[in-house]
């Protein structure tokens, strides 16, 4: 039994997505006329908000008409839905264009174009989304799908795994600057995420992933894999959360309340390059696919033994040509205080040519396409990368493999193969600009003393020199250091 309403055509509606319209009619006169289900009709009658209140609910779901194909819904509960009915394609098709409650607002124009399908609307904003809708299905879209499409792709939005996907391209871009990373490093986070994280979380929104699930995937990995594997995943985790909550999500970071010594404790990798591995290594460099002047910037990291940020921030105002030094102001040194590098013919020759490279920028070595910014914070380790690469893919089937290492293990390597000469190691630690661990290394970090740590920049590039063609240095360190005990008692560079 169907009860009455003041407009509107009234028909029980027992699947609501598939029930039929009443039937369109031709008068213009007003009368009343019935359906082939003998439903009442008033020609032009067109749902209002008076009507729309009035719609009581019934024991069944039932239709309402308003026009051009819309229609509201009245569930038992009395819940209010428009819905559109159209085709497309020779197949018959219904959009949930919004639910009714008295009183909602009209929205602005602009409101309107950001407005999704099945939010709460008013009359008004229903019927300009059923004529947005319109204007798709003559252009052969159909909005149904459409809203499905996008409700999955707001979902997959939220995910861990769209997230990890955010994450990998902001490391990738070049644009990210020291954020971007080693092609070696991204590629490992890829390959963790896939073995280890992508099918147990990867369709999970951030908020479902908690700290004891995660526990357990992880202690799940050591058990399997072994600790390695599930450190790196820890980290991948603990990455991906803190950028989205950089991005603005609101979410606590599971990873968080795992420790990592509960997981595994690593002592840290200590990566230096033998004599033999130097001449490898630069042997090989030579024939990378990559710009000239970052194979002479990978040799100028070890011939200066700075930090790859000293070097990657470094300007021309900072070298001093005629007393070849390159002095590296406290706001970018680690320990906060200013540095002197004192400067072989080797490095003032790599100098001389970046300054012909790049004579408009006023960085060492400016980045690929912009003079004004300095290269990346991963072009160096790159470049590594590769040569280690093309090493490994040339070597002998039964050769040992070329071990990968950083920029920053030419660092060590500065350290160590120096300390190995048996070079006094408060110069070194000087040369180095470490702390000061007693006054014998605080007087040779003293200006007075800079002949000593320039005669041991100089030995150090004719040590590397000798590698490189496959000599001996032995002789060279001999008379580095006899050139050190010497320079101990040059007074040249004093002010006196």
């Amino acid at each position: 039994m169907l009860t009455s309403a003041p407009d509107g055509v009234f028909v029980p509606v027992e699947d609501a997505q598939t029930a039929h319209l009443p039937s369109t009619f031709s008068p213009a006169d007003g009368t009343v006329l019935r359906n082939a289900d003998g439903i009442r009709q008033r020609k032009g009658a067109a749902l209002t908000d008076t009507s729309l209140k009035a719609l009581k609910p019934q024991a069944k779901a039932y239709k309402v008409t308003d026009g051009g194909g819309m229609y509201v819904v009245v569930s038992p509960s009395g819940t209010k839905t428009f819905r559109y009915d159209y085709r497309l394609d020779g197949k018959r098709e219904t959009l949930t264009v919004g639910r009714y409650e008295p009183g909602t607002a009209n929205r602005t124009d602009s409101e309107l174009k950001a407005l999704d399908y099945g939010a709460v609307v008013s009359l008004k904003d229903a019927r300009a989304l059923r004529d947005r809708a319109r204007r798709s299905v003559e252009a052969g879209v159909s909005p149904s799908k459409a809203k499905v499409e996008k409700r999955i792709a707001s979902a997959d939005a939220d995910t861990f795994g769209a997230w990890v996907k955010r994450y990998f391209e902001h490391k990738a871009d070049p644009k990210s600057g020291k954020e971007q990373l080693a092609d070696s490093t991204l590629a490992l986070r890829k390959s963790v995420y896939r073995r280890i994280l992508e099918e147990p979380l990867g369709k999970k929104r951030l908020d479902e992933i908690k700290p004891t699930a995660l526990a357990a995937l992880l202690d799940q990995a050591k058990a399997e894999r072994g600790p390695g594997p599930a450190v790196h995943a820890r980290e991948l985790v603990l990455l991906v959360y803190r950028y989205a909550i950089g991005k603005g999500v609101e979410v606590d970071n599971p990873a968080e309340k795992i420790a990592r010594k509960t997981i595994a404790t690593f002592q840290a990798r200590e990566r230096n390059l033998t004599r033999h591995e130097i001449k490898t290594f630069f042997e090989a460099l030579q024939h990378t696919a990559t710009a000239p002047t970052l194979r002479l910037a990978v040799k100028f990291m070890l011939l200066t033994g700075v930090r790859k940020g000293e070097f990657i921030g470094a300007t021309w105002k900072e070298i001093d040509w005629d007393r070849a030094t390159w002095t590296i102001p406290k706001e970018r040194m680690k320990a906060d205080r200013e540095h002197v590098v004192y400067l072989s013919e080797q490095a003032l020759d790599i100098l001389t040519t970046l300054k012909t490279c790049f004579p408009s920028s006023k960085f060492l070595h400016p980045g690929r396409y912009e003079r004004d910014v300095p290269i990346s914070n991963a072009t160096l380790n790159r470049t590594i990368d590769a040569t280690v690469k093309l090493i490994n893919e040339k070597r002998d089937p039964d050769a040992e493999e070329f071990e990968t290492f950083s920029v920053h293990d030419l660092r060590r390597t500065f350290s160590t193969r120096l300390n190995d000469a048996l070079f006094p190691e408060a110069l070194i630690e000087a040369c180095l600009a470490h702390a000061k661990k007693d006054q014998v290394a605080a007087a040779y970090n003293h200006a007075k003393h800079a002949a000593p740590r320039r005669a041991l920049m100089q030995g150090w590039a004719d040590m590397i020199d000798c590698w490189i063609k496959g000599e001996s240095a032995k002789d060279v360190v001999a008379q580095t250091k006899a050139k050190i005990d010497e320079a101990a008692h040059d007074d040249s560079e004093l002010d006196l």
